[in-house]
């Protein structure tokens, strides 16, 4: 690190659990995000301010009015734009430093699988289920650890799964692939700080697991109630029978 690093996460660096190791995991890092939208960008941000050296973020859609009120990566001025332009644009704004690759697609297929394999942990920031149990199944295929977050109207939900450790779930043991498809902001709505709740903790959780610190949300599913302000944590079981980690 050079001096301008050394300064820009001095405040990290002075935690014992980070030090100069931890920085350094940091900036060695790859990230891959699959959504630029209420989840992905403070995730992403948060990310990026914290010296993550490579963060690659993956998203089909356009910045609309409506997603002003809580895609915090994006401005007024980006309207019309691609989401990963503008959010890699905010990115370099604030960390010029690190290497942020933008990608305007849809994730899936070989190229999700690819993505997944280069990746050292994944958030999952996506809005349906076909694209989450996707990307559930590539991370336990190449056993890449995913830190999956929700948000609807004043509730969120984070967890953590590290394929072929600690006797992890993985997200189809949570959720039947069979089930209806999930509701979403668009049809329900949502109070705008959840997201950045939720979005934040995904950033924590990514950062506890590439610098191997404190204990994580894997095998747990963290329910955040914003309107009583009640965090629960539930206890999540391996599923024998699971149809993508079973054994």
């Amino acid at each position: 690190m050079n001096d301008n690093q050394l300064l820009r996460y001095s405040r990290q660096i002075m935690l014992p659990l980070c030090d100069i190791e931890g920085q350094q995991k940091l900036l060695a890092a790859r990230v891959l995000i699959v959504g630029a939208g209420g989840l992905g960008s403070p995730a992403s941000i948060y990310l990026a301010a914290s010296g993550v050296g490579n963060i690659t973020i993956y998203d089909d859609d356009e910045v609309d009015l409506s997603n002003l009120q809580r895609q915090i990566a994006h401005h007024t001025a980006d309207i019309g734009m691609d989401k990963v332009i503008s959010t890699r644009q905010t990115l370099n704004r604030l960390n010029p430093d690190i290497n942020v690759r933008a990608v305007k697609q849809r994730l899936a297929g070989e190229q999700l699988e690819l993505e997944v394999l280069k990746a050292d942990v994944v958030l999952d920031c996506s809005d349906n289920f076909s694209t989450r149990f996707a990307i559930n199944k590539a991370c336990v295929k190449h056993q890449t650890a995913l830190v999956s977050g929700a948000a609807i109207r004043f509730e969120g939900q984070v967890s953590v799964f590290t394929p072929g450790k600690n006797n992890s779930p993985c997200y189809n043991c949570l959720y039947n692939s069979d089930g209806e498809e999930q509701q979403n902001c668009a049809t329900n709505g949502v109070i705008a700080p959840i997201t950045g709740i939720v979005g934040s903790i995904q950033a924590l959780e990514t950062m506890k697991l590439i610098m191997a610190i404190g204990e994580t949300l894997t095998g747990r599913l963290l329910l955040i109630d914003g309107l009583t302000m009640e965090f629960n944590s539930m206890t999540l079981k391996k599923n024998p029978l699971c149809p993508t980690c079973g054994i």
